[in-house]
């Protein structure tokens, strides 16, 4: 830990040691530069060690630059640069050659085969210590200043500390999961240095729940179902995938994508007065593959097979069981009732009910519980080239310290480990990635 007023010189200091930040410095000290990165908290990594409930999603399997960035929506044009001086393939073969094996999972998310988080952070750590980059761990950072006539940049301490720095990469990341220490310090002196933030939200986080009985269903998950978003019975966006039950509501990767519009559609009602006391719902399909008529086909059939069986018995084979009671109090059905005895408007209520449950929205969960943030600097203050802010000369900014947009599934950890890279590579005295 930083102790006392001295003052300390490097090439380059990096703010933050999340994934970003020590890709950066790791790349930055192979360059052979005189490196500092500089974390508020007393460990590294302590976010990332979070990741996918600490298996870390390091990466999605997707190779082309083109398709790959069409995933960060309004973001793509800018990212094209970096991304094609460090995309998939090389973070893949970073972590491969680093003793981290991989696998493909669902959806093309990539995961260390060993499941374990502190694997990644392991391959990173070692990264840098090879490139002798000095940490200094418990170094909140108090300001940032530059030298006008010198270039050189001033970093302040809370302890008092004064660093010089030829270089500065911030790599403090956004506002989501502050306990790990992403509290927005980042935004705060960019603005100071007359950088644009744009300003923050959060995007990849679950949704509270009004209905109890969802609540009940903790840990249920249901696969290749669809969720439909209703307003004033207007239909705005559908996704398809996995969804998780939990203690508050839901979450998944179904619901993660669908958050930030989710939240512009509250916030939007609240602010034009638009709801007219109607509420936000969700519509939950769990069988986006059939039509109510093919699916009424379907249901018919087992209850003449097992004619003699009782309803609620019967329904657990083609829904989960944790699910069948709740169903058939929503739909105002006895479970107890023989399959022989089940009327024609019950099956075709039943029926409407799977492919339609009614979700009532309580709203989004807050910063402690979404996984990434939206805003932070403006990304056409930034030269992705190499990371360098276009308003101060030899300030890098990466990661999640920057206002992209991006989906569950890995995107995520790929643009810091792309924006880290080539921060690193650029303060390091290299422009473009070196051919291999």
């Amino acid at each position: 830990m930083t102790t006392g007023k001295t003052n300390t010189k490097a090439d380059v200091v990096v703010i933050g040691g999340g994934p970003a930040g020590m890709m950066a410095a790791g790349r930055a000290a192979e360059c052979g530069r005189s490196v500092l990165l500089l974390e508020k908290n007393k460990t590294l990594g302590k976010k990332l060690l979070l990741t996918r409930g600490g298996r870390c999603n390091l990466a999605n399997n997707i190779f082309d630059t083109r398709a790959m960035l069409d995933k960060y929506k309004n973001s793509n044009q800018f990212l094209f640069s970096a991304f094609s001086q460090f995309g998939v393939k090389d973070t893949l073969k970073f972590f491969n050659e680093r003793g981290v094996a991989t696998k493909e999972e669902a959806e093309g998310r990539v995961f260390p085969v060993s499941n374990k988080a502190q694997s990644v952070l392991d391959a990173l750590v070692q990264y840098m210590k090879e490139g002798g980059v000095e940490i200094q761990a418990g170094a909140a950072v108090a300001d940032i200043s530059i030298d006008k006539l010198e270039k050189n940049i001033h970093i302040r301490l809370k302890d008092g500390t004064e660093i010089m720095a030829k270089s500065c990469i911030v790599a403090t990341g956004g506002i989501s999961r502050p306990e790990t220490g992403s509290t927005g310090d980042g935004f705060k002196w960019l603005k100071k240095l007359g950088h644009k933030i744009v300003d923050n939200d959060f995007a990849l986080v679950p949704i509270a729940l009004k209905d109890e009985w969802a609540k009940k269903l903790s840990g249920l998950t249901l696969k290749n179902v669809k969720l439909t978003t209703f307003k004033n019975g207007h239909k705005y966006l559908t996704q398809k995938g996995k969804l998780i039950f939990t203690h508050f509501g839901i979450s998944g990767p179904t619901v993660l994508n669908m958050s930030r519009d989710i939240g512009e559609l509250i916030k939007y009602s609240k602010d034009r007065e638009y709801s007219n006391g109607s509420e936000d719902v969700l519509e939950l399909d769990l069988f986006p593959k059939l039509d109510h008529g093919a699916l009424k086909q379907k249901l018919q059939a087992l209850l003449v097979a097992e004619s003699n069986k009782k309803l609620k018995n019967t329904l657990s084979q083609i829904i989960p069981s944790a699910l069948v009671s709740a169903a058939l109090e929503i739909a105002g059905i006895n479970g107890e009732t023989a399959n022989h005895s089940v009327r024609s408007e019950e099956r075709t209520k039943l029926v409407a009910l799977m492919k339609n449950i009614p979700l009532h929205i309580e709203g989004l969960l807050g910063a402690d519980k979404a996984i990434v943030s939206l805003g932070g600097a403006a990304l056409e203050e930034v030269n992705f080239k190499t990371m360098q802010s276009r308003l101060i000369p030899n300030l890098y900014i990466v990661g999640d310290a920057l206002n992209v947009n991006r989906p569950s599934g890995g995107y995520s950890l790929q643009l810091c480990w792309t924006t880290g890279f080539v921060a690193g590579n650029a303060a390091g005295g290299v422009l473009h990635f070196p051919a291999t």
